[in-house]
């Protein structure tokens, strides 16, 4: 994918779904229709973090290149350079995946 040209404010995250299977374990072809929405994606950009009382950023806990699990109807889905991606909440994301 092209360099996103969008930068995401406070501790929101835009991330790219990675697709569903299209096959089941018992070899069966799934149609679209079949297909839950993606709940795993790859982390494109993360905002500064969210402004705190005292005026300090929190730390944010995820960054670019990331893969990460969100809940599955959180965030935002938008179009950019013609490929769906998602912007979320850091909150959103329920976790990391680890290699």
């Amino acid at each position: 994918m092209a360099k996103i040209k969008i930068r995401p404010l406070d501790d929101r995250v835009v991330v790219e779904p990675v697709e569903a299977e299209e096959t089941t374990a018992g070899g069966i072809v799934l149609p679209d229709t079949a297909k839950e929405k993606p709940q795993r994606g790859k982390v494109l950009a993360v905002g500064p973090g969210k402004l705190l009382d005292s005026g300090q950023r929190a730390e944010m806990s995820v960054a670019v290149g990331d893969e990460v699990i969100y809940g599955k109807y959180g965030g935002t889905d938008i179009e950019v350079n013609g490929e769906e991606v998602k912007i979320l909440r850091e909150s959103d994301i329920l976790a990391k995946v680890l290699d």
